[in-house]
């Protein structure tokens, strides 16, 4: 699964981002959600804001700023749906496999292909 590239609450935050949809979340919300899951660890929300952020240079979240109490706050939506992502996700990985092993890595997708 998603485990393979991302940490706990990476997940976890990515999950509720794509279970909320086109009505977006800002990182307070994530943050008090991934944390409730955690089962007893924490994670700051610096790290939920970055990782958030990542994905939004990444192309696979979009923003859109809201003025608030206490001012202004990213509202986190997918852009990429769990399916479009893992296609990302595996594109980026083989694409950079080949760049750095095209050799290596054409035997190994040929194994899998046969």
């Amino acid at each position: 699964g998603l485990s393979k590239v991302f940490r706990d609450y990476q997940e976890e935050a990515l999950r509720l981002v794509w279970n909320i949809g086109s009505e977006g979340v800002i990182s307070r919300e994530v943050w008090n959600q991934v944390n409730q899951n955690l089962d007893g660890k924490t994670i700051s929300r610096a790290s939920i804001i970055n990782f958030l952020n990542s994905l939004v240079d990444e192309g696979v979240l979009d923003f859109e700023e809201r003025t608030g109490k206490g001012g202004y706050h990213r509202v986190y939506r997918p852009r990429l749906d769990e399916n479009e992502f893992k296609k990302y996700l595996a594109e980026t990985v083989i694409s950079s496999l080949m760049k750095d092993f095209p050799k290596e890595t054409k035997e190994v997708v040929k194994t899998f292909a046969s």
